[in-house]
């Protein structure tokens, strides 16, 4: 099984950092309640948050007073949210992974397992969530971008396309992914497989997002 490896000890800036990543984590599971964990098994398994009754039963709780205390500090520890209606629902480290660290890429190194934060996918990937959704690829004219049939994409709405995005389109009237080209004032769409030609809009482009990530499970 492979770990994260780090290669040599750190720059002392990078090592104070790291150390304060450890000691902010450390805090919040100090501060974080007991069942919270079994809460956050609770939505992975059901695919939503728990009821309030339900809060109660996992915890062990028979008051309703003493479960509303709970879900109360949840949510002011910020594990928890609500919404306008009051609805509970996951925060951040509901989808939180342990960030270990490094690995080595090039030649072979001994492996060290260091726990440096964590941090949460939705996180790192999303930054509008609200124009943000995901498409499943087919076909292969982009496969030397490394997109291949099959995998997910995560593409943005409301983003100023540029020379060189990935992006998702409609060209005279027809639905594709493409890398957008500009220059010179002439717009064109280009694959990423030499088996297809470049595409001129005949009538109209419309572009309505670019592509963020790929996301491909193995």
């Amino acid at each position: 099984m492979f770990f994260p490896t780090r290669k040599g000890q750190p720059p002392a800036p990078e090592r104070r950092e790291q150390a304060g990543a450890a000691q902010a984590t450390l805090t919040m599971n100090s501060r974080t309640p007991k069942h919270f964990d079994r809460i956050v098994a609770f939505y992975r398994a059901n695919r939503r948050m728990p009821s309030h009754a339900e809060i109660a039963e996992i915890a062990g709780l028979s008051s309703k007073g003493t479960t509303y205390k709970l879900v109360n500090r949840l949510v002011s520890l910020g594990l928890v949210e609500r919404d306008g209606k009051g609805k509970l629902l996951p925060g951040s480290r509901f989808l939180s992974l342990p960030r270990l660290g490094t690995v080595e890429a090039g030649w072979p190194s001994p492996a060290e397992e260091e726990l440096l934060d964590t941090m949460s996918l939705e996180e790192f990937l999303i930054e509008r969530p609200d124009n943000t959704f995901i498409l499943k690829v087919q076909g292969d004219s982009m496969l030397d971008a490394g997109i291949m049939p099959g995998d997910m994409v995560l593409v943005e709405r409301g983003v100023r396309e540029k020379d060189g995005d990935i992006i998702i389109a409609e060209v005279d009237r027809e639905w594709t992914m493409k890398y957008y080209r500009k220059k010179n004032g002439k717009v064109w769409l280009e694959a990423a497989n030499s088996k297809y030609g470049p595409i001129y809009p005949q009538e109209e482009l419309r572009v309505a997002a670019v592509v963020k990530a790929v996301i491909r499970k193995y």
